[in-house]
């Protein structure tokens, strides 16, 4: 173990790395500041409040959009919760199997289908948000209502910026050719043998940590 690192040590050891390559290094830190914010924070809710209710950061998601927008239609769900739709579907497969969530047709076009909460995941709700809320508030201490309000603009300003110009960009990368499906990571039985689950990439990939949906 080389000990933990701080971001100043971070920063420092990738300009000592790229050297005279032409980098913007304040963009690199944001999108860096991005990235371990949003890990740290996830994983905080995962193992407190949303661990005592067994979902994960997806499923209470998930929950979050039909909660508050009612009836919903999947596909509407899945923009919401930030998801692809075959990810929604197993979430939501398993959410119904713990009777927090209903799936049906819709009423007038049998192509679509509608997600409603159970009487059991309202209350589930209802009794979850208020101490997700506590840990939102938590996480956010260090800054005053003003730079809380900021930080939520500037994230949202960037989120919109790759709605909007993200599939123009990635078709200009691949050559105008769709992307390729992603693979898992997961290496192939008996390629790697034992080995190859058993580091830190292994025990991250494999969500030991992380709650039931």
């Amino acid at each position: 173990m080389s000990g933990y690192r701080t971001i100043g040590d971070t920063e420092k050891a990738v300009r000592a790395r790229i050297g005279d390559t032409p980098v913007r290094h304040e963009r690199m830190a944001a999108v860096a500041g991005i990235h371990r914010a949003a890990a740290a924070v996830r994983q905080h809710f995962e193992n407190s409040v949303l661990r005592a209710a067994e979902l994960t950061w997806t499923g209470f998601v998930v929950l979050w959009v039909v909660w508050i927008r009612g009836e919903t239609e999947t596909r509407r769900v899945a923009e919401e919760a930030g998801i692809s739709k075959g990810t929604l579907t197993g979430v939501a497969r398993t959410l119904q199997g713990r009777g927090l969530l209903e799936r049906h047709g819709h009423p007038t076009d049998g192509r679509l289908a509608l997600l409603s909460l159970t009487p059991e995941g309202e209350r589930l709700m209802a009794t979850t948000f208020p101490l997700f809320h506590a840990e939102e508030v938590f996480v956010t201490e260090e800054l005053s209502d003003d730079e809380a309000l900021t930080l939520a603009d500037l994230l949202r300003r960037i989120v919109v910026r790759v709605e909007t110009h993200g599939a123009d960009r990635r078709r200009e990368l691949l050559d105008g050719e769709d992307p390729r499906p992603r693979r898992s990571g997961r290496r192939a039985r008996g390629v790697a043998g034992a080995a190859g689950s058993g580091g830190v990439l292994g025990a991250a990939g494999s969500g030991a940590g992380s709650p039931p949906v």
